[in-house]
């Protein structure tokens, strides 16, 4: 009897949530469902004519050339010309002497030569020594040879030790103009000089002695 009671109200159930689920379906479908209004329709073509444009051309009107009429040449002037000289050179004031040539007798020709110094032509500037701390000089003393190399240099005086050995090298490497007595070069002696190292620092200021 239970078993029958519960069919009939699951059945009851059952009808009233089918019922219940077609009218919401259907309320559904009625509500979002619109037709949709008619697209208007649109042509296109492809291969559309080309129309010519008119290319608009300037008139341009040229005026007739006029003949251009060549002026005549200028007229020429005369020049004065002038008369050839009728007089000899010889005759004129101021006319170049006529005299002999000298005769060199080649035997006995001489060029006299004065006696002169011997002269510096080349200095050698001396290579400061890289021990040095400040500048410096010395003073030299040497002989020239006929050829005009100096010779037996030695320094006499230096404000440093250091300075000797650069300033006697120094002057080995000069070259002089020799002494020259009666035409013939010869040696000179006792000549005197005097070398200065100048030291500079880091912002090119020389440092004294």
């Amino acid at each position: 009897m239970n078993s029958i009671i519960r069919i009939i109200v699951g059945a009851a159930v059952a009808a009233a949530v089918t019922i219940a689920l077609f009218m919401l379906m259907r309320f559904l479908i009625a509500d979002e469902f619109k037709p949709q209004e008619k697209l208007e329709t649109g042509t296109f073509e492809i291969n559309p004519k080309v129309e010519d444009i008119k290319v608009i051309q300037r008139e341009t009107k040229v005026d007739k050339v006029k003949k251009v009429v060549t002026p005549p040449p200028p007229p020429m002037i005369e020049r004065a010309k002038a008369d050839k000289p009728t007089e000899r050179i010889a005759s004129l004031e101021g006319a170049i002497p006529e005299f002999e040539a000298p005769k060199i007798d080649k035997q006995n020709f001489k060029i006299a030569v004065s006696d002169r110094d011997a002269q510096p032509l080349v200095r050698i500037p001396p290579i400061m020594p890289p021990r040095a701390e400040k500048s410096g000089h010395c003073r030299v003393r040497f002989d020239v040879s006929p050829e005009g190399q100096p010779f037996n240099v030695t320094a006499t005086y230096c404000t440093q030790k250091l300075f000797e050995r650069a300033a006697t090298k120094s002057v080995q490497k000069w070259k002089y103009n020799p002494k020259i007595v009666d035409g013939r070069s010869v040696s000179r002696t006792g000549v005197e000089s005097k070398i200065t190292f100048r030291l500079t620092d880091e912002r090119g200021k020389i440092i004294p002695e």
